[in-house]
């Protein structure tokens, strides 16, 4: 009975706890990120960039008692304005890769390293979508550089280091974990698309930094923070080191901007709602509502209904997501896409292919005699589609830049006109007859964010 009793009361104690002690040998006080700071900082950069910007007129410049106070403010001037960020050396031939934001537009890029040598480099590659730039370093010798790992390996939980130059004090190291995975549309800026979300401190400078792993293997190049107050609040997005792979392929192929595979389809998320409605036991995938002709997914019989779900076997989700695993995978290459219809999952595989310049594109700029001198215009096509963002069935003639007559009286690039004093614009041959040839009053039918908009001038 005495027995009995005695192991109800250990029961009832709970589990036993782990003996809590010091550190007993050299080793064990000297674990720590020690050995993989020491393995990728040499590696991670200091980047000095310079750009030159316009500066801004002001409205008094004419006012008989504010001139004097805005004295040159009507002058076209330019100011030189400088940035600080971090970067990445990834071969060691000099290939270095940092933000746009850091270094996009600059005239002049200094990269010092961390032990205190520098270098000019020039960029190779830019892109202020996924505000990304590669570039090289001049005259450099063999270069410490950090390998890559492929980004669809990490997963939420593992243990990584954030490296950089945060506020310009010099290099740091800063710890946390992968908070999150496939986070898309959350950053702020220019940069769209997919990011690794993280707890490790990031702030200003951080950004183009590494984002490493306990191997000292690079995952993500840090971008962007989520916060109210500009500072680090614990929620950091970096670019997956596999996008980066694709940037750095394209640099050395020659290409001076990003070339993305077109989809040329429009669709949203399943939603709780849709799911049962398109046969499926859970919400998740990205249901198609419109396909380009053109498209190469039309020529792959997918049409709006279907619900993708993976490329290349990964889970997508969102628009963003796809576009990342289509861009990943590169211009040229085959591509597995999972899609469902009426219930029935089946693997389409395509060709990623770039928009086509079909009809042709037919730039033009309108002359002196235009009632819009100065204008360019393009006849819409796939490559203007993408490269404006416009709808997929848009059609007629968009304004690639308005000159400055057109910004005066409104117009904006990416403005579709679809009559000009109330005929149609087919093209830029038919817009650019019908500016020349307009006489007495101007009136335009234009397209604005999917709104319709009807200017009307006096010439």
């Amino acid at each position: 009975m005495i027995r009995a009793f005695c192991i109800v009361l250990i029961c009832l104690a709970g589990p036993v706890r782990a003996e809590t002690r010091v550190p007993t040998s050299q080793a064990e006080i000297s674990l720590g990120f020690a050995p993989v700071v020491k393995r990728t900082a040499p590696a991670v950069v200091n980047i000095y960039a310079r750009r030159i910007v316009n500066v801004r007129s002001s409205p008094f410049s004419r006012d008989p008692f504010f001139q004097n106070l805005f004295r040159n403010f009507d002058v076209p001037q330019q100011r030189v304005q400088n940035s600080l960020g971090s970067g990445v050396i990834l071969s060691a031939d000099g290939i270095v890769v940092s933000n746009y934001h850091v270094v996009g537009e600059a005239t002049d890029i200094r990269v010092a390293l961390n032990d205190r040598r520098e270098f000019s480099a020039s960029v190779l590659l830019s892109d202020e979508e996924s505000d990304l730039a590669i570039l090289q370093l001049e005259n450099a010798p063999d270069m410490p550089a950090l390998p890559l790992r492929n980004s669809d390996s990490v997963e939420v939980g593992e243990l990584v280091l954030a490296i950089g130059n945060p506020f310009g004090v010099g290099q740091t190291v800063s710890s946390g974990i992968v908070s999150g995975l496939a986070r898309s549309g959350t950053a702020t800026g220019n940069g769209r698309g997919y990011f690794i979300q993280t707890d490790a401190p990031i702030n200003p400078g951080n950004s183009g930094g590494a984002l490493v792993d306990v191997n000292g293997q690079l995952i993500g190049i840090n971008t962007q923070i989520l916060s109210r107050s500009g500072g680090s609040n614990g929620i950091g997005f970096a670019i997956p080191s596999a996008l980066v792979a694709q940037f750095v392929a394209q640099a050395r192929a020659g290409e001076t901007e990003f070339q993305r595979p077109w989809a040329g389809l429009g669709g949203q998320p399943v939603t709780a709602d849709m799911a049962e409605g398109l046969g499926l036991d859970r919400p998740g995938g990205l249901v198609i509502s419109e396909v380009h002709p053109q498209s190469g997914f039309a020529a792959a019989g997918v049409a709006a209904g279907d619900v993708i779900t993976a490329v290349d076997g990964q889970p997508v989700n969102t628009p963003a997501e796809m576009i990342f695993r289509m861009s990943v995978a590169g211009l040229g290459a085959e591509t597995t896409i999972t899609r469902i219809r009426d219930g029935q999952a089946e693997d389409i595989t395509l060709a990623l292919t770039a928009p086509p310049n079909e009809p042709p594109r037919a730039q033009v700029e309108t002359g002196r005699r235009s009632a819009i001198p100065g204008m360019v215009l393009s006849t819409i096509n796939p490559v203007v589609v993408a490269e404006h963002d416009l709808p997929l069935a848009a059609k007629g003639v968009v304004v690639d830049d308005p000159g400055q007559i057109g910004a005066r009286v409104g117009l904006r690039p990416g403005d579709i006109l679809r009559t000009i004093n109330g005929a149609e614009c087919s093209d830029t041959d038919v817009a650019q007859a019908l500016l020349a040839g307009a006489e007495g009053w101007l009136t335009l039918e234009i397209q604005r964010a999917g709104q319709r908009l009807v200017m009307r001038f006096r010439l």
